[in-house]
């Protein structure tokens, strides 16, 4: 991970970690399509210990198709066959107490790639709820094409075809907005078999955002 990347913290809602860093990984050609949702619909798909967040008072279901590229563990480079492939996300956003912070963060209800061995390391190291799934995209130069069909056996089916294109200038959310609330998030949760909460810590510069 760039050096650059983690000096970069001025943006963050709380410090970094002090432990080393364990993963990196670049998203590009990424859609942020959200719907608004009643709370409690959200909530009752959540595991107990974790608490729905809300903005104005509404629940909020995103769908995040995107490219992965340049995964790859701390010390080790990224693999070329392993390292980047087509990534499909469904997610809330969710608060938890951490040490005395609250944390608002990202609860995925799917993460669908188009790497077997990648969906497998992250079902059995991390308790993400990751399925394998054939997805293309394609950038023509003007629209990002976007497929994606679920092939993991004994997995609900789940499809999306989408084409997205940017309709606007380059902007950075302001803190208060929507927009801001939808994507600068820090934290991931996800819970054991027993129901146990885990929280991963993220890092990144603060998105670059632009109408689709």
């Amino acid at each position: 991970m760039s050096g650059a990347i983690l000096q970069e913290v001025a943006h963050r809602p709380w410090s970094l970690p002090q432990a080393p860093w364990v993963m990196a990984q670049r998203w590009q050609d990424l859609l942020f399509a959200h719907w608004p949702l009643p709370p409690a619909a959200l909530a009752a798909l959540l595991p107990p210990a974790l608490e729905l967040d809300t903005f104005d008072g509404q629940g909020w279901l995103g769908v995040v198709p995107f490219r992965m590229s340049g995964v790859r563990p701390r010390l080790l480079p990224a693999v070329p066959w392993l390292s980047a492939f087509p990534e499909l996300n469904v997610r809330t956003y969710v608060r938890l107490r951490d040490r005395g912070v609250e944390k608002r963060g990202v609860y995925f209800f799917s993460l669908d790639a188009a790497n077997p061995v990648a969906v497998a390391i992250a079902r059995r190291t991390f308790w993400l709820p990751y399925f394998r799934a054939q997805m293309r995209l394609h950038d023509d130069g003007r629209t990002i094409h976007y497929a994606s069909h679920r092939t993991h056996a004994g997995a609900a089916p789940a499809d999306l075809i989408a084409g997205y294109a940017p309709a606007g200038p380059v902007y950075r959310a302001k803190p208060g907005d929507l927009d801001h609330w939808l994507t600068e998030r820090y934290s991931l949760y996800t819970v054991d078999g027993s129901g146990r909460p885990y929280i991963g810590e993220i890092h990144h510069v603060q998105w670059p955002l632009q109408p689709a």
